[in-house]
């Protein structure tokens, strides 16, 4: 998997359909807090594996939390990190099966990159994406060549 590189100045707004998702379908958006790191923590491990679990762990360290929530009640729905793996990378982020397609992960995607552009970056790295046309969809993001041989080139796995 090849990593993406997106240009965080003048990313698409998401005000219109996130106000939408909350009326018609009750779900906010919001950054994550210290006391659900365990509660989003299992959620990410049962819905996503322990890779993920760990990188969404690593963003409860940060202050602030760089995980953008999606939620229905006490739900939670879908998931954005930032700042994970390395600085300035984005991901992991994923959304219940059953709720995909109604626009959650675009605006977790957007606003994580808004997130590192308010950290003072100009360009944010996508790393090892699976849906690369989704994120050149939705932000514009282009692949960067050579980067097959990336950050999770070494990464330790269960046998």
């Amino acid at each position: 998997m090849k990593d993406m590189l997106v240009r965080l100045i003048g990313l698409p707004d998401c005000s219109e359909k996130e106000a939408q998702l909350l009326k018609k379908e009750k779900i906010i958006f919001r950054r994550a807090i210290a006391p659900e790191k365990h509660l989003v923590s299992e959620w990410v491990m049962e819905q996503f594996g322990a890779y993920w679990k760990s990188e969404v762990e690593v963003s409860f360290s940060r202050q602030p939390v760089s995980v953008w929530l999606a939620q229905r009640g006490n739900e939670i729905l879908g998931f954005a990190c930032y700042e994970s793996t390395a600085r300035n990378f984005f991901g992991p982020t994923g959304t219940l099966e059953s709720e995909r397609g109604k626009g959650i992960g675009k605006i977790l995607l957007i606003k994580s990159l808004e997130s590192l552009r308010e950290m003072g970056y100009a360009y944010a790295i996508i790393g090892g994406v699976g849906p690369a046309k989704f994120y050149e969809k939705a932000v514009g993001a282009k692949i960067i060549e050579g980067s097959e041989v990336s950050i999770y080139e070494n990464l330790i796995r269960k046998s």
